[in-house]
């Protein structure tokens, strides 16, 4: 089977972790030999609940029993969307009572740009150094990474820069800005967290110049960080918020919310203005309410701040310079990108699924299943140091 997965399907890096995968449940994937791997990655922050959660395979069992696709987004009523979008609303403060459903959070993404274009009949938009946003054309546009982007240019054009939590450069959102889009947490940059009222700073000057503030909850979103969405740590209202990944539970959704007024822009002057054929699907909207009413009714966030406490405690070693990040969003900060890499596959041998981040070299990422437990998070904190320790050793050497 690895031989066909090298052979037929498009890769997406030199070097695939290349794991043979058998199944999975809990906090654990099996490969087919029989190994065990203990999960602090979450399918990069999606599988919220998990591996194999019973109650969203109950909701997609049930669903299936009734119907699948049926039509093309936003002309049918069906009841897995309804309760989906009211549910997230429901999570949300006024006015972000209005929710578009897509296929992934990169085309959330579109779609929250397209509409502050549309709301505020400008074209400039501002992002930041080191951003991510998603990975089609228009989400590459405001990702501040050029070694990224430049084999893709031309993208599209009028996006400025500013670093995040530098408030001077702020002053680069004027009157012609129709949007400033920020990670609430920066996550290919390193997880790094808004630092001195920043995000507030930001709604303010955009507040000052009519700009629309879009905050990305794509990966802190969904009860990550403790709140189900990112921003309510940092007392600030955004004006579009998008999500994804860990909205589905293991299922491809992403969704952007705004308020109504705004959201109602879309379907008229020109009619059909954001259009997706399986954005929405009913078995997948049904996954994603699944996985939200237990994050929210089953008491997970209120663990995941203790979850964060237990693995800063423990995770404590020189070759750590610290840990960024918050709640089960967590990046461990290496003294070289060298170590950090010998690391996570040396964890991988000894059966703990670790990842890197995108743009900071030296980070290990740490984002297991809201779910995990504190026994699975001392084990797999012991194998961590452990590798640790034997990397620097080879390093030393």
């Amino acid at each position: 089977m690895k031989s066909d997965f090298l052979t037929y399907q498009a890769q997406t890096s030199p070097h695939p972790l290349g794991l043979e995968i058998s199944h999975a449940k809990g906090s654990y994937l099996y490969d087919t030999n029989g190994k065990e791997y203990l999960d602090f990655i979450a399918g990069v922050s999606a599988n919220s609940l998990g591996h194999s959660h019973p109650k969203i395979k109950k909701a997609i069992q049930q669903q299936l029993e009734k119907y699948t696709h049926v039509m093309v987004y936003g002309e049918f009523v069906q009841q897995p969307q309804v309760a989906l979008c009211k549910f997230l609303c429901e999570q949300l403060p006024a006015p972000l009572q209005s929710v578009y459903l897509t296929n992934s959070g990169t085309e959330a993404t579109e779609g929250a740009l397209k509409l502050a274009k549309r709301m505020t009949g400008r074209s400039k938009i501002i992002a930041a150094h080191n951003a991510y946003h998603g990975n089609t054309q228009g989400a590459m546009s405001v990702c501040g990474h050029e070694q990224q982007n430049r084999a893709f240019r031309p993208l599209i054009p009028g996006i400025k820069f500013i670093t995040f939590n530098n408030v001077k450069e702020l002053q680069k959102i004027t009157t012609r800005t129709a949007a400033v889009i920020l990670e609430t947490i920066q996550g290919g940059a390193g997880f790094i967290t808004p630092k001195n009222q920043y995000l507030k700073k930001v709604k303010k000057r955009c507040e000052e110049t009519g700009t629309l503030l879009i905050l990305d909850e794509i990966q802190s979103g969904i009860g990550r960080t403790g709140t189900f969405f990112g921003f309510e740590n940092y007392q600030v209202i955004p004006d579009i918020v998008i999500t994804g990944k860990g909205l589905g539970g293991g299922m491809p959704i992403g969704a952007f919310m705004a308020a109504p007024e705004m959201m109602g822009l879309l379907k008229q002057h020109p009619k059909l203005g954001h259009i997706t054929t399986f954005g929405g699907h009913p078995i997948i909207a049904a996954a994603a309410l699944a996985t939200c009413k237990e994050i929210v009714n089953g008491h997970w966030m209120q663990q995941v701040l203790k979850k964060e406490k237990l693995f800063r405690r423990l995770l404590k070693h020189n070759a750590i310079k610290e840990i960024r990040g918050k709640g089960l969003m967590l990046a461990v900060i290496m003294e070289s990108p060298e170590l950090a890499s010998a690391v996570i596959l040396k964890a991988l041998e000894k059966g703990l699924l670790l990842f890197w981040l995108l743009f900071e070299g030296n980070a290990i990422r740490i984002t297991p299943p809201l779910t995990v437990s504190e026994d699975e998070i001392i084990k797999g904190c012991e194998i961590l140091l452990e590798t640790i320790e034997e990397a620097t050793y080879h390093f030393k050497r």
